[in-house]
């Protein structure tokens, strides 16, 4: 059986259910594999424009499967090239929204931050519990959870394995928007359909520049920035959506 189930609920957005509820949807090597073949060929879909990723009511995912990693030492985690897994996520150019249910902890924690808007239903919880277990974070738990929140507080999570509730992670920036629990879902796929509704190439460059912008010097962002706004003056999608602005019309954008 599947591990993740792919959707199409909408037009342009695609849908990933992590699907292994026996074990709250634990990172298992199967799973991430899984992720892995699904992000790369969504990223090469031209028809798809962004992409909600979600768990279930109990747990969006509740960690590593640590029965699977009991025994394994340092050259099997070196020879099981687990990065190309997490970089077909991390390399992904379309928008993702993570739909964040129940326990987000260990490798879920990090597979949500992995997105670029986090929607959590007011019973979510977020953490880094690794230290717990005589390890750390590995696929940037501890970079991104320090960027998103600070040094101080992702220190508090890191070396206690202290977890944040919901509104908690709203408050400290790592969550982007709490909703009932019930709506967690419609409204990721409402925020993914908003977007897919906009000039696809002009989304992807934003994404593209904020990513980049990051790590680079506040001069070198603004630089990549302006060259990528005024690239998108010669594109199609620019034309139409000025065109139609002036014409008092709904545009319709192709990517081009």
């Amino acid at each position: 059986m599947a591990t993740v189930l792919l959707e199409h609920p909408a037009a342009h957005v695609a849908l990933l259910r992590l699907n292994r509820p026996e074990a709250r949807n634990a990172l298992s090597p199967e799973l991430r594999e899984e992720l892995r073949d699904h992000f790369l060929a969504l990223a090469h879909d031209a028809d798809c424009r962004a992409i909600v990723i979600t768990g279930d009511a109990s747990a969006f995912a509740a960690g590593a499967d640590i029965k699977a990693m009991a025994d394994i030492g340092p050259a099997e985690m070196m020879a099981s090239d687990d990065e190309a897994n997490w970089a077909a996520i991390h390399n992904c150019p379309k928008p993702i929204i993570a739909a964040v249910d129940g326990y987000a902890l260990g490798g879920g924690c990090e597979l949500a931050m992995s997105a670029d808007i986090i929607v959590a239903g007011e019973s979510a919880t977020f953490g880094q519990p690794e230290v717990k277990l005589g390890i750390m974070p590995g696929a940037g738990g501890t970079q991104r959870l320090t960027r998103a929140i600070g040094k101080h507080r992702a220190m508090l999570m890191l070396l206690t394995g202290a977890t944040m509730s919901a509104g908690e992670a709203f408050a400290a920036g790592l969550v982007s928007q709490v909703v009932d629990d019930d709506r967690t879902v419609e409204a990721a796929l409402s925020l993914a359909s908003k977007i897919a509704s906009m000039p696809p190439i002009a989304v992807a460059e934003i994404k593209r520049v904020v990513l980049a912008g990051m790590d680079a010097s506040l001069d070198t962002a603004i630089m990549l920035e302006r060259r990528a706004a005024y690239l998108l003056f010669g594109t199609h999608d620019k034309n139409e959506a000025m065109n139609a602005f002036i014409d008092k019309r709904k545009p319709v954008f192709s990517g081009t």
